[in-house]
C-alpha cells in the first residue's frame, strides 16, 4: 500500500488496505484449499489436519515479542510484532505472524483494539476486534453452561454432594462489568435456584480459553475439560466436569473454535489469530495449534506474548513451551523513549491528556535513569536463556541523545539494539530490527525453564517473585494457605504457576515503577486451573473481571450509514 507522509488513523489505513485473497495468503504458507475454510474472502480458519500434513518440513526460526513493564501510553508489542515480520519480507525472509485475539474488555474500554498499528497491523481491522469468528463467545457458552451444569446438579438433589460454599467455577462475560465481579446467584422462589454468593471473570480468563490456548488437538481438548475442577464436595474431594458429564458438551461448543484463524496484515504478511489476552490475569498467549502451524510456514515464525516479559513472556516460557514441546530462538523486548521516562517515576500520565511539558523536553539522563526497568527485562530473557534483540519503537518526538541513551544500556548488557519505525513505514521501517533479529536467532541455543514442576507451589510461586519480579518475600494471606495446602493434597502441587499480577509493575502495586528490589508480594488467593494446567496465585489487588474507564472506547464507535464502514474504532 502507499505509505503517507502524514499518518492517517489506524482504522483510515486498514480501511485502505489493499488485501489479497484469504486463499492466496493460504498458498504463500504452503496451505492448500482444502486446509482452509472460509469466512468470507479475507479470513478463514485451518483445519487442524494440517499440522499432520506439514510435519516433515523444516521448523521455522521461533521468536517471541514481549517488552518492558508497560506505562499507559503503550509501547507497541502488537505493532512491533506485525512490523517485525512484514519487515523479514523486505529482507528475504519469509515470517508468519502468530498473534493474540482481542477481548471486548479492552476494545470498548481504555485500551482500544489489538491488532497494532500505523501501517503494521492485522486486517480485516474491524473484524479482528469485533467478535472475528466468534471464538469469545465459543469461550463463554463452554464456561457458562458448565456453571449451569453446576446450579442445576445442586438443585436437583446434589448427588455429587458439591459443597455450594467451596465452588470455584464462576461465570464469564466477554465485557468488562465491575458489577459483576461479586453477585448473588439464585434469588427468588424455590423454583430460581439455591441462592449462593459467586460472581463473573472477564471470558479471557477462562480457563476455557486457556485450555484453547494450551491444547493440542480436538482430543486433548475433550480431555483437558474432564479434568477441570469446579469445587470440592463436602468432604473436600475434588468435583469434575466429566463428573458432571458437562465436558463433551462443552468441547462440541468449542469445536469450530479450536481452528486457528488465518488474516493478513496490511503488506499481505500471513496472520494467524487465536486464543486470548490479558497476561496479567490469563496465561496471555496465542495458542500453541497456531504456532503448530506457523512454524512449519516459513523462514519465521514471530509470536507476542502479552503485557511485559515479567509476566507474558514469563508464562511463555514456562507454561506454553512446556506443554508445546516448541523452544524460542530468539526474544525481542520493545521499549520507547517516552516509556523510559516514565519508569524514573518522576512524572504522571493521565491518557487523554497532553503529556508533562518537562517530559517532551529532551532529556537522555531520564531514559537512561528509566532504563532501570528495560534492564531488568532483558535480564529476564537471559534467565531462560534466550537471546535478546531491544527493539526501540521510534516516536517523531524522540531526539537523537535520547534514543542513543537505549543503545548504551543495551551495550553494557552485551545485547543487540535496533531503533524501529514500523508504524509510520510499514516493514521497510523496521529492516535494521529484522536484521538483528535474525542474527539472534541464528546463534546457539540455551533455553532453560525458571523451575522445576516437582517444587512445591509456594517455591515455584516464590522463585517467580524474587528471581523475575525483584520481590525480597512472599506473603500468603489465610485463605490463600489453606488452597495452597488442598491443592497439594489433592494431586496438583506439580503443575506450573500463571501469576495474576498487576501489568503496570513489577510490584503488586501499579504505581511503582522502575526496577524495585526487595519488596513484599503479597498472594490474596490461589485458585487450580486444573483443565488447562496450572495453578493460578492472585497478587495483592488484581481483579480477574476489569472495569470500564469514566469514558469508554464504545463512546466513540459507530456506523457511517452512508459507506457501512465501522467509525471510531482503534
Amino acid at each position: 500500500m502507499t505509505i503517507q507522509k502524514k499518518v492517517p488513523s489506524d482504522i483510515e489505513i486498514a480501511q485502505a488496505a489493499t488485501l489479497v485473497p484469504i486463499e492466496a495468503i493460504a498458498e504463500k504458507m504452503g496451505l492448500a484449499r482444502a486446509d482452509i475454510e472460509f469466512y468470507g474472502e479475507n479470513i478463514a480458519k485451518i483445519k487442524l489436519e494440517a499440522i499432520e500434513k506439514l510435519q516433515d518440513r523444516p521448523n521455522a526460526k521461533y521468536v517471541v515479542v514481549t517488552a518492558i513493564t508497560p506505562t499507559p501510553l503503550g509501547e507497541g508489542k502488537s505493532t512491533t510484532t506485525v512490523g517485525l515480520g512484514q519487515a523479514l519480507h523486505h529482507i528475504g525472509k519469509t515470517a508468519t505472524v502468530a498473534m493474540r485475539q482481542p477481548s471486548q474488555g479492552p476494545t470498548f474500554g481504555i485500551k482500544g483494539g489489538a491488532a497494532g498499528g500505523g501501517y503494521s497491523q492485522i486486517v480485516p481491522m474491524e473484524q479482528f476486534n469485533l467478535h472475528l469468528t466468534g471464538d469469545l463467545h465459543a469461550v463463554t457458552a463452554a464456561n457458562n453452561l458448565l456453571a449451569a451444569m453446576i446450579d442445576n446438579h445442586i438443585y436437583q438433589g446434589n448427588e455429587l454432594k458439591i459443597d455450594p460454599y467451596a465452588i470455584t467455577w464462576r461465570r464469564v462475560l466477554d465485557v468488562s462489568d465491575r458489577d459483576l465481579r461479586n453477585i448473588v446467584a439464585g434469588l427468588g422462589g424455590s423454583g430460581d435456584g439455591a441462592p449462593r454468593q459467586t460472581g463473573f471473570d472477564i471470558s479471557v480468563a477462562s480457563e476455557v480459553m486457556a485450555i484453547l490456548a494450551l491444547t493440542t488437538s480436538l482430543r486433548d481438548m475433550r480431555e483437558r475439560f474432564a479434568r477441570v475442577v469446579i469445587g470440592q464436595s463436602e468432604d473436600k474431594k475434588p468435583v469434575t466436569a466429566e463428573q458432571l458429564k458437562a465436558a463433551g458438551a462443552m468441547t462440541v461448543l468449542m469445536k469450530e473454535a479450536i481452528k486457528p484463524n488465518l488474516m493478513q496484515t496490511v503488506e499481505n504478511t500471513p496472520a494467524l489469530v487465536h486464543a486470548g489476552p490479558f497476561a496479567n490475569i490469563a496465561h496471555g498467549n496465542s495458542s500453541i495449534l497456531a504456532d503448530q502451524i506457523g512454524i512449519k510456514c516459513g523462514d519465521f515464525l514471530i509470536t507476542e506474548a502479552g503485557f511485559g516479559a515479567d509476566i507474558g513472556a514469563e508464562k511463555f516460557f514456562n507454561i506454553k513451551c512446556r506443554y508445546s514441546g516448541l523452544q524460542p530462538d530468539a526474544a525481542v523486548v520493545v521499549t520507547t523513549v517516552r516509556a523510559l521516562k516514565l519508569h524514573t517515576g518522576k512524572y504522571r500520565v493521565v491518557p487523554g491528556k497532553p503529556l508533562p511539558e518537562k517530559m517532551v523536553q529532551e532529556n537522555p539522563d531520564d531514559v537512561y535513569e528509566g532504563a532501570s526497568n528495560l534492564r531488568k527485562q532483558v535480564e529476564n530473557m537471559l534467565k531462560h536463556g534466550v537471546s535478546p534483540v531491544v527493539a526501540v519503537n521510534h516516536f517523531s518526538s524522540d531526539f537523537p541523545r535520547e534514543t542513543d541513551a537505549i543503545f548504551q544500556v543495551a551495550k553494557e548488557m552485551g545485547v543487540r539494539c535496533a531503533l524501529a519505525n514500523h508504524w509510520a513505514e510499514g516493514g521497510a521501517g523496521a529492516t535494521d530490527l529484522a536484521r538483528a533479529v535474525v542474527e539472534a536467532a541464528n546463534e546457539p541455543t540455551h533455553f532453560k525453564f525458571l523451575y522445576e514442576l516437582n517444587q512445591s507451589i509456594k517455591a515455584k510461586i516464590e522463585t517467580i517473585a524474587k528471581e523475575i519480579y525483584g520481590a525480597g518475600e512472599v506473603t500468603y494471606e489465610v485463605k490463600a494457605n489453606a488452597q495452597i495446602k488442598q491443592y497439594e493434597t489433592n494431586g496438583f502441587g506439580h503443575l506450573p504457576i500463571c501469576m495474576a499480577k498487576t501489568h503496570l509493575s513489577l510490584t503488586a502495586d501499579p504505581n511503582v515503577k522502575g526496577a524495585p528490589t526487595g519488596f513484599t508480594l503479597p498472594i490474596r488467593e490461589v485458585r487450580a486451573s486444573v483443565g488447562a494446567g496450572f495453578i493460578y496465585p492472585i497478587v495483592g489487588e488484581m481483579r480477574t473481571m476489569p472495569g470500564l474507564p469514566s469514558h469508554p472506547a464504545a463512546e466513540k464507535v459507530d456506523i457511517d450509514f452512508e459507506t457501512g464502514r465501522v467509525v471510531g474504532l482503534f
